[in-house]
C-alpha cells in the first residue's frame, strides 16, 4: 500500500495543515489500497501562492529552457513507465495488457509534444503596423478526472509549462498516485520550485477555492457538467479564463452502404474500452433500420469477445468500473432501461460470473432504441452501448445532433470521400471518420454542455496564452 502525507508545494513536501486523510479503494478487489493527506483551504492557499511568486521568474524563461526541462521531465517518465502504469492498474482497474498503451505511452508523448510547442511563445507576428506577441496566461488551476488520470493532467500540464505559466494540479480522490509521481519527477528534473504544486483532496470542498481564488487567472477543469456548471460560478466573480471538458453522449453514424462488420468493431471496442468510461467514447450506434439486425448481431458477437475480470490478469481485456459508486450509478442506469421496456440484446445489472467482489459489470448492450429513452440521452459512463435505428440519412444526422451534448461523433460510410459531407453536418468538436485514431494534433472539445475550450493540440497552447498587440512598433527583424 502506498502512503503519502505530504503535498507538494513551492519545491518542497510540506505536511498538511490538517490531520484529515483520505482512502484510496482498489476497484478490483474493494481493498484500501493508498492512503493521501485531503488539503484544506489553508494549503490551497499556500500552493496558490507559491505558483504566484513563481510565475514572474518561470514567464520569464526562454523557449528553450522550458522546451530541455520538459523534454528532461518526460524523458523521467519513460524510465518510470512501469511505476505509471502499476498505479492506474491498482487505482483505475486498467488491465496490464492495456495500460501502457491506453495511459502512459500517450502523456509521456504529449509532454514532448509541448515542449516542442514551447518555441511557438516567442514568434511575433506582424500585421501591417501591429505585432502580436503572446505571454503566459498567469497562475493555472489544474482540476483533473479519474477515468484518463495522467493523460488529462499531461493535456493540461503541457500546454501550460510550455506557455510559461505556473500550476496547482489537483488530481481526483479516486485516482491521485500519478500527481505523487510527476512532483517527484519535476523535483528531479530541476523545474524551479512553485512551477508545479500538487495538493489532494475532494473537489466539493477545495475546488471553489482553485477556480475562485484571486490570485489564480486561469482554471481547468475535467469534469460531469454538473460540476462543470459550479466550476464556472466559482470563477466567474473574478472573470478568470475557464476551460471545460465535461460530459458527452457521441453518436457514431453508419451509412447504408459502410462496412458494418468493420463500423461495429470499432465502434463496440470503443465503448468498451477503459469500461467504457470516456467521455467522448461512441455511445450511440445509428444504423439503417434495414440493418438494425445485423448490426445488433454483429455488436453482441464483438462485445462478447471481452475477457472482464482481474486487471493484473494478462488475458483480461475489461477490468472493473473505478469504484462502487460508479458501479451503482451505470447499473442503477441499466434497470431503469430495462424496467422501461428497452431492448436488452447483452448483459444486465447481474455480476459477471465470477467476481462477485470489486466494481464489475457486463458488456451490455440496449438496441432498438429511441433517441428519446433516458439511456440514449444520459451519459452513463460505463460499457453500454445502445443502437438506434434511422429510415433516412437525413434523420440519422437530426437524431446524432439531438443532444445537449457535443463533444465528439464519428461518421462509417461507403468511404472518406462519402462520410466527409455528414462529418460537417455533425455538431460536435470532433468527428473521426471511418475508423480514425486519436491525433495531438486534433483539438479536443466540445459544443453545447460538453464544455468551452480545447486540449491538444495548437488550440490546447492558446488556452494558456494572453495574446498583446503591439502597435506602432517597429518592424520584425
Amino acid at each position: 500500500m502506498q502512503h503519502h502525507d505530504n503535498f507538494y508545494i513551492n519545491g518542497q513536501w510540506q505536511a498538511p495543515t490538517g490531520s484529515e486523510r483520505m482512502d484510496v479503494i482498489n476497484p478490483a478487489t474493494g481493498e484500501l489500497c493508498a492512503s493521501v493527506p485531503r488539503a484544506g483551504e489553508q494549503d490551497v492557499e499556500a500552493a496558490i501562492m507559491a505558483a504566484r511568486q513563481a510565475l514572474p521568474a518561470w514567464s520569464m524563461t526562454s523557449a528553450q529552457e522550458r522546451h530541455d526541462l520538459m523534454m528532461a521531465a518526460a524523458d523521467e517518465m519513460q524510465r518510470r513507465f512501469q511505476e505509471l502504469c502499476d498505479v492506474q492498474v491498482m487505482t483505475m482497474g486498467c488491465p496490464v495488457q492495456l495500460v501502457g498503451a491506453m495511459h502512459v505511452e500517450g502523456p509521456i508523448e504529449g509532454m514532448r509534444y509541448y515542449a516542442e510547442r514551447a518555441f511557438r511563445m516567442e514568434e511575433d507576428e506582424r500585421k501591417g503596423d501591429v505585432t502580436l506577441m503572446r505571454e503566459p496566461i498567469g497562475v493555472c488551476s489544474l482540476i483533473n478526472p479519474w477515468n484518463y488520470p495522467l493523460h488529462q493532467l499531461i493535456g493540461k500540464l503541457a500546454p501550460a509549462l510550455a506557455a510559461g505559466c505556473t500550476v496547482i494540479a489537483k488530481p481526483a480522490e479516486q485516482t491521485p498516485l500519478q500527481d505523487f509521481i510527476m512532483a517527484e519527477i519535476f523535483e528531479k528534473v530541476g523545474l524551479p520550485a512553485g512551477v508545479f504544486n500538487v495538493v489532494t483532496g475532494e473537489g466539493s470542498e477545495i475546488g471553489p477555492v482553485m477556480s475562485g481564488h484571486p490570485q489564480v487567472d486561469m482554471v481547468s477543469f475535467t469534469g460531469s457538467t454538473a460540476a462543470g456548471s459550479k466550476v464556472a460560478e466559482s470563477a466567474a466573480p473574478t472573470i478568470k479564463r475557464v476551460c471545460q471538458e465535461l460530459g458527452g453522449k457521441s453518436p457514431l453514424l453508419v451509412t447504408e452502404d459502410a462496412d458494418m462488420a468493420a463500423a461495429v468493431r470499432m465502434g463496440v471496442e470503443n465503448i468498451m474500452a477503459n469500461t467504457g468510461q470516456t467521455c467522448d467514447a461512441f455511445t450511440r450506434l445509428l444504423v439503417p433500420r434495414s440493418r438494425i439486425e445485423e448490426a445488433t448481431r454483429l455488436a453482441v458477437e464483438i462485445a462478447g469477445e471481452q475477457v472482464v475480470g482481474d486487471p493484473t490478469d494478462p488475458a483480461t481485456t475489461m477490468g472493473p468500473l473505478v469504484s462502487q459508486l460508479q458501479r451503482e450509478r451505470v447499473l442503477h442506469l441499466v434497470q431503469r432501461a430495462i424496467d422501461d421496456g428497452v431492448e436488452l440484446a447483452l448483459g444486465g445489472v447481474e455480476a459477471p460470473e465470477g467476481l462477485d467482489k470489486g466494481c464489475y459489470v457486463r458488456p451490455t448492450i440496449f438496441t432498438n432504441v429511441s433517441n428519446e429513452q433516458e439511456i440514449a440521452r444520459e451519459e452513463i459512463f460505463g460499457p453500454v452501448l445502445c443502437i438506434l435505428p434511422y429510415d433516412t440519412l437525413e434523420q440519422g444526422i437530426a437524431i446524432a445532433n439531438d443532444s445537449v451534448y457535443g463533444l465528439s461523433s464519428a461518421v462509417y460510410a461507403r468511404d472518406a470521400e462519402a462520410a466527409l459531407p455528414i462529418a460537417r453536418c455533425m455538431q460536435a468538436g470532433q468527428c473521426y471518420m471511418q475508423g480514425a485514431e486519436f491525433s495531438f494534433d486534433a483539438p479536443f472539445g466540445g459544443y453545447k454542455r460538453s464544455g468551452n475550450g480545447r486540449e491538444w493540440g495548437d488550440e490546447g497552447l492558446a488556452e494558456y496564452v494572453e495574446v498583446k498587440a503591439l502597435l506602432g512598433a517597429p518592424a520584425l527583424s
